[in-house]
């Protein structure tokens, strides 16, 4: 993505910010970006003001919620597996917890 505009990788950025005060903020952003008053120069001060913001919480617990979100839905069930296994890495889950969660 170092060819592309900024402006162009924070909308794609912000096309996965969703939820609670993340979207009024990301509301807002998109308006500047559409009145071309965007206080960013790069993607990267962008991402630093996005993480300072909203990010910094606890990452097992970021996981967590994750894989309590987590739904097969129209995947294949091996696709699924590797997405579960990959959000399941850094969870404070083990074991019985895991086969648990897998099982909702």
């Amino acid at each position: 993505m170092r060819e592309v505009a900024a402006e162009e990788q924070i909308q794609w950025v912000l096309s996965y910010v969703q939820g609670g005060s993340a979207d009024v903020w990301k509301e807002n952003i998109l308006e500047y970006l559409e009145i071309g008053n965007l206080e960013y120069e790069i993607a990267k001060e962008f991402l630093a003001d996005l993480e300072k913001k909203f990010g910094g919480g606890d990452k097992k617990a970021v996981k967590v919620a994750e894989l309590k979100r987590l739904e097969q839905g129209n995947k294949m069930m091996e696709e699924f597996v590797q997405k579960f296994r990959r959000v399941a890495r850094g969870s404070k889950y083990e074991k019985r917890p895991l086969i648990k969660e897998f099982k909702q």
